[in-house]
């Protein structure tokens, strides 16, 4: 197993969001994220490392949240997440040790057991977090993803460093932003 991941995938409901399901009065899903997560992928993306989302569910919004963070891995509907895991290193490369996953529930306990670094965010059943590396002390939802992040990376000695680079530069460029002082 190398010093870091060389993937690291994630499932969402439960991780990066609190679990929960909003409705409409139409019927339209919504879902909560937390922008912390976000750091964490800012993170990965400035090591190398790519990120791969893989969820049960099959919605929009996942995709919608893919899209902004520029994650070019965004596997939704997913019935096998170990099999598809596989698939992706196998394409990357790669063998699953060589990979990380976060994940909360039952549909995730196979592929915890499979990488080389697996976690959970605090609100995970009692079983699940006796099997993963990293059992995290923050609720799905409010930032595991990135706590899991920053703990791999601390573990590996990275995260002061990125943390120097991460807060002197700006994630949107300040010249492509206009604005206009009000006349008069």
């Amino acid at each position: 197993m190398s010093k870091l991941p060389k993937l690291v995938i994630t499932d969402i409901d439960g991780v990066w969001t609190d679990g929960g399901m909003y409705y409409t009065a139409d019927g339209d899903v919504m879902k909560r994220f937390c922008v912390k997560d976000g750091w964490g992928v800012l993170f990965l993306r400035e090591l190398g490392i790519p990120v791969a989302i893989m969820t049960g569910e099959n919605t929009r919004i996942v995709v919608k949240r893919a899209e902004k963070l520029k994650v070019e891995r965004c596997y939704i509907g997913v019935k096998d997440k170990l099999a598809l895991a596989t698939q992706v290193c196998e394409e990357m490369g790669i063998e699953l040790g060589d990979a990380a996953f976060i994940g909360d529930d039952i549909n995730d306990m196979a592929l915890l057991s499979a990488v080389g670094w697996s976690g959970c965010p605090l609100n995970t059943p009692r079983y699940i977090r006796d099997i993963v590396r990293y059992p995290g002390k923050m609720h799905g939802g409010d930032g595991a993803f990135r706590e899991f992040v920053e703990t791999i990376l601390a573990e590996a000695g990275e995260l002061d460093r990125l943390i120097k680079i991460c807060s002197t530069q700006c994630i949107i460029p300040r010249n492509s932003i206009k604005t206009e002082a009000k006349k008069s």
